[in-house]
């Protein structure tokens, strides 16, 4: 190991051991201001610590407060203590590591001075003096003149003497200078290293802590998983709830309620004149149960009886006061005088009060009856429900196209179901038999309770039911088949449909000669008409029994969905893939329908298969996958969707080990807009240019980029 001095160069006292000892002393001069301003940052650094760990400690106090909040909630309760006991571990971890941190930084390099700097300090001052001392020893002896032999010689000896003393003084720091050079650099090293074992210790006491409650994140994920679900079932409850009540009492009339289900016969607001003052009027809340009169002021107030007993009081209308709508509550030993909002309404009290007189003299039960029916609230108006916002333009569309309004197979009017693969809209004891043919021939919805994709909805207004009639009805006639009315009997609908989807019987057979021949056939029109985007013929070669999956040699194996991606229309794709197409599909050269979609440049289709499922990430014979097809291409929109979907799964995949709770609500969002875009504005979207200046067109009566 270097040393800072020389011994030999000490005791000769040169010029070079000069230099050495002042850039020595110079060197731990520095040292030790560097380690006071390292002590000092520690210091601060350790303070900032503990106010940091008291902030963290008061968050837990509010987080306590906040668990007995929802104390009747066990499962937000129990999440909220969990994670408050896995914080307070932190907060400990935390506490440790200043102590440690205080303990290695700063009692180690305290320790390496305290030991060394006071002794080499008093050295150093002895080692100044002293060669003072030998300065004037040496100045001296200079000055001497030879002819005073006896004070030459003692000039000597003082000298020989005091160059001996500065000579072991010198050696003594020199010494001191090179053992604390050689401490200093263990201390300093022994004092970085137990901080950042310290760190270590602190990161690992933290990993295995999470690595602990790995089992009740996984859980409490499962509740939070379960909690949404039964939040969105409610919130949708909520809303439908709302929108009745929106629809049936918010009309700015007044109401009142009768038998509400929990015992009251009437209770609504009246206006109250006072006894003593007989023009001051208050308006209460009245309740008529139990044989009894009871009103409240105020929501603040308890409940007052107004007549205790109904059966010793008269009720009757009140014509002379200036008033309206007034009546009057008479017994042996009061009267009251009360006025309703309407005329209406005051007929209903009217009423209400009598007949409880009358239940009550007759002693019966129909009091009982009526506080188990529900609720029935009446007002000037009282509308009809109707089905949610979003859903009636799911209704408006669907009806809106030519043959819809009646049901598709037995023509009752104003059909609230639809098959989406179909393109057609049925009624509700048709859309029970389709749906017991299975989704793989018919997809019943909702028009008024399920949500449509603007895609779906657009099949409906495209194809609608009398295309799909001409075409699976096309040979009823020949066939002798009768089509039931929306009054004939289930079975004969049963019969119908499944004569008509199931055995296909009146549709227009293959002309060609052989069952393979003729297969060939039906898979090269429907190609063609994925190409074109003639959803007609599509669904025609389908009703004849073309292959949706079925692959053309001739087109490098690729299906209709790659052929509708390339240059077909959003319908088409849409349509196809509703009948069972396998959108993961991959021609000779590698490249299934999103990667022809995204080099066409078609955003519509890279949207809907997308959310479709298409797999992303699945290469060419070029080794590039959509995303690197559409950076290439300069398709922006393109990039933006492949990099959310991207990013939406990759987020999914890590959430995974704690139970993902669902899709980036971001993503989904910019899906909607992207897939609603597509639908009805297609002309917002960027469009690629084909060679020679041509845009690129869906197919036959169709907006560019459907």
């Amino acid at each position: 190991m270097e040393v800072c001095l020389d011994f030999e160069e000490c005791t000769q006292d040169s010029p070079v051991f000069r230099l050495t000892l002042e850039l020595a002393e110079q060197e731990v001069s520095h040292l030790e201001s560097q380690v006071e301003k390292v002590m000092k940052l520690c210091s601060k650094m350790v303070e900032a610590g503990k106010s940091y760990t008291a902030a963290n400690q008061l968050f837990l106090s509010g987080l306590t407060e906040f668990s007995t909040f929802h104390g009747k909630d066990s499962s937000v309760a129990n999440c909220v203590n969990h994670l408050n006991q896995a914080l307070q571990e932190t907060l400990n971890f935390h506490t440790m590591l200043f102590d440690q941190t205080q303990r290695a930084v700063n009692q180690q390099l305290t320790s390496l001075f305290t030991q060394f700097l006071p002794q080499l300090g008093e050295i150093r001052r002895e080692f100044v003096r002293i060669g003072e001392d030998l300065e004037a020893a040496a100045l001296k002896s200079a000055q001497v003149s030879r002819l005073k032999s006896p004070d030459a010689e003692r000039a000597s000896h003082l000298l020989l003497a005091t160059r001996k003393c500065y000579q072991h003084f010198a050696l003594d720091y020199c010494l001191q200078l090179n053992n604390f050079k050689i401490q200093q650099k263990v201390d300093i090293l022994n004092s970085v290293f137990s901080y950042y074992h310290a760190q270590y210790t602190f990161f690992h006491q933290g990993f295995d802590l999470l690595k602990d409650l790995e089992p009740t994140m996984k859980t409490m994920a499962t509740q939070l998983s379960q909690l949404s679900a039964e939040c969105g079932v409610q919130r949708k409850d909520l809303e439908n709830r709302h929108l009745l009540v929106q629809q049936r009492d918010a009309s700015g009339e007044s109401a009142v309620t009768l038998c509400p289900g929990n015992g009251d016969v009437i209770q609504g607001y009246l206006f109250k004149r006072s006894r003593k003052k007989s023009k001051t009027w208050k308006r209460c809340w009245f309740t008529l149960k139990d044989d009894q009169l009871t009103y409240r002021k105020s929501h603040k107030e308890d409940v007052l009886v107004l007549f205790q007993d109904l059966r010793l009081c008269a009720v009757k209308p009140v014509e002379q006061t200036d008033r309206r709508f007034c009546f009057e509550l008479l017994s042996v030993q009061k009267c009251c005088t009360l006025q309703a909002d309407s005329e209406q309404l005051k007929q209903l009290w009217l009423s209400a009060v009598q007949s409880s007189i009358d239940q009550a003299y007759r002693e019966r039960a129909e009091s009982q009856t009526a506080q188990s029916e529900a609720p029935v609230v009446l007002s000037s108006r009282d509308p009809q429900p109707g089905p949610a916002p979003q859903r009636a333009e799911a209704l408006r569309v669907a009806l809106g196209a030519t043959g819809n309004q009646r049901c598709c197979d037995c023509g009752e009017l104003q059909p609230r179901w639809a098959s989406v693969n179909l393109g057609i809209t049925v009624c509700i004891e048709c859309s029970g038999i389709h749906r017991s043919l299975g989704v793989h021939l018919s997809k019943i919805r909702s028009l008024t309770l399920d949500s449509w994709d603007p895609e779906q909805l657009k099949l409906l207004g495209i194809l609608g039911n009398d295309v799909i009639n001409s075409i699976y009805e096309a040979r009823c006639a020949e066939e002798g088949g009768v089509k039931p009315s929306a009054d004939s009997p289930r079975p004969e609908k049963e019969t119908w449909i499944k004569e008509k989807y199931v055995e296909r019987r009146f549709v227009n057979k293959s002309s060609s000669d052989g069952i393979q021949q003729a297969k060939a056939e039906l898979g090269r029109s429907l190609y063609r008409a994925a190409l074109l985007g003639d959803l007609v013929a599509m669904a025609a070669a389908l009703a004849q029994g073309a292959e949706v999956n079925g692959s053309l040699p001739e087109e490098e194996n690729r299906t209709a969905l790659i052929a509708a991606s390339d240059r077909g229309s959003l319908s088409a794709c849409e349509l196809l893939l509703q009948n069972g197409a396998n959108i993961n599909h991959r021609d000779q050269r590698g490249r299934g329908a999103l990667h022809t979609a995204v080099t066409a440049g078609h955003t519509g289709q890279v949207c809907l298969l997308l959310k479709r499922g298409a797999n992303q990430y699945a290469v060419d014979e070029r080794g590039q996958d959509p995303l690197a097809i559409a950076v290439e291409t300069a398709h922006a929109d393109i990039v933006t969707l492949l990099r959310m979907a991207r990013m939406n799964e990759e987020m999914r995949e890590s959430e995974g080990a704690f139970g993902a709770v669902g899709d980036d609500q971001t993503f989904q969002d910019i899906f909607r807009d992207f897939s609603d875009m597509a639908s009805h504005h297609p002309d917002r979207l960027s469009r690629r240019h084909l060679p020679g200046g041509g845009q690129e067109v869906d197919g036959p009566h169709r907006k560019p980029s459907e």
